[in-house]
């Protein structure tokens, strides 16, 4: 099977990606990212009744219609406890923000525009347009309008005006389920005292937080050992967690201690393709078992990272109907890079700002995919197309950023 470009890769990896159907009900604290499956009507109507936007008086405009106008101040409106009787000619009743404006009255002229007189009167000082300060009922929304629709990204304000709207809990999409399986004898879990030949797993918590920083709920299958049936036992949880995802992370490839490969044959899954033409990430393993995807990663933890942003990360966003991120931008090199060979290649580097506002990229020294410092250092990836000519300092670059 020949290397396939990463263009080509990530296309096929979507082409087949359909979005979970189901719903479910969530509460307005735990609505933040999720996705409307339905059109959200108003529940009431806001404001419900004309109120004031500011801090003054409610009048007739007819009574103030001449600077040094006096008017009768008869009682006050304030939020939640309204005025209740009703403006007769020359009276005005002093009103606070948000409080409902009293029968009677069309303007509000705010305080400062107002020069309080003996004997509850007030002096104008300042002619207000007719309806000046009032919010008219129902300028938000109305009952029964949709003021929400099924698709929209729950955000903050989104989140606001369902609230605003009455409503305490939202349909939404179920979430895309990522199961992620790391393999290996030599893993143990963090926290652990490793013994010779053993290291520490870390990749399938980089990997959970792409996951979930796109809109995914992750699932953590652990670590199995170098063996047929433990790997099998694994995919077998993954599917009854009814995961839409299965990522395995190490085993990928053909040699004679990868078992990934073989075992999800096995279990039914049909290969798509298995070698990219990418540094890092070369043997990136994509097939099908049931309605799940499976993606098989790297073991190399740079490796694992660079391709969950570059086809995990998209593959979610589909499925989980948010939109693209795009992580794409311009920069100038700080160091000459040499000419590149067939593959991709995604190269750790630093950013900085020049005097002019432009970006700046440092690669570091060293690139080896199993480093995780510098990958956590680096803000951006180079992206060197196949074949590229050696790349001179100043010259403009293609990053992906990382953060």
């Amino acid at each position: 099977m020949s290397l396939l470009s990463v263009e080509d890769a990530l296309d096929r990896i979507l082409r087949s990606a359909n979005p979970p159907q189901l719903g479910e009900l969530v509460g307005l604290n735990d609505g933040l990212g999720r996705v409307l499956s339905q059109d959200i009507p108003a529940r009431v109507t806001h404001p419900a009744f004309d109120n004031s936007a500011m801090d003054g008086y409610a009048v007739r405009h007819d009574d103030i219609a001449t600077i040094g106008a006096e008017v009768t101040v008869i009682g006050q409106s304030a939020a939640g406890h309204g005025f209740k009787g009703e403006l007769k000619p020359g009276e005005a009743v002093r009103i606070f923000t948000g409080a409902p404006v009293p029968s009677g009255a069309d303007t509000v002229i705010i305080q400062e525009d107002t020069e309080r007189l003996p004997g509850n009167r007030v002096r104008t000082k300042f002619v207000p347009g007719k309806g000046r300060h009032i919010r008219a009922a129902g300028q938000d929304f109305t009952a029964g309008e949709a003021a929400l629709s099924a698709g929209d990204v729950l955000d903050a304000g989104r989140l606001t005006l369902a609230a605003g709207m009455n409503h305490a809990s939202l349909p939404v999409f179920r979430r895309p389920r990522v199961a992620i399986l790391a393999t290996g004898d030599e893993l143990l879990p963090p926290g652990s005292a490793p013994g010779d030949d053993q290291i520490i797993a870390s990749n399938s918590f980089g990997v959970a937080a792409i996951a979930r920083e796109n809109g995914a709920e992750a699932i953590d299958l652990g670590i199995a050992s170098d063996e047929s049936d433990a790997i099998a036992a694994k995919i077998a949880q993954a599917r009854a967690a009814d995961a839409d995802v299965i990522v395995t992370l190490g085993g990928a490839s053909v040699g004679d201690h990868d078992l990934v490969q073989s075992t999800l044959l096995a279990c039914g899954m049909t290969l798509d393709f298995w070698r990219i033409a990418m540094r890092p990430g070369k043997p990136l393993m994509v097939g099908q078992l049931g309605t799940a995807t499976v993606l098989g990663l790297p073991g190399n933890p740079v490796s694992s990272l660079v391709c969950s942003l570059l086809f995990l990360e998209p593959l979610l966003r589909k499925l989980a109907r948010l939109p693209g991120r795009e992580r794409m931008a311009t920069a100038r090199l700080a160091s000459p890079l040499p000419a590149n060979d067939l593959r991709q290649d995604y190269v750790r580097a630093r950013l900085s700002r020049a005097d002019d506002g432009s970006l700046i990229a440092h690669p570091f020294s060293r690139q080896d995919s199993s480093m995780m410092k510098v990958f956590a250092q680096s803000d951006c990836l180079i992206v060197r197309a196949p074949f590229a000519p050696e790349a001179p300092a100043g010259g403009a670059c293609d990053i992906l950023r990382l953060r």
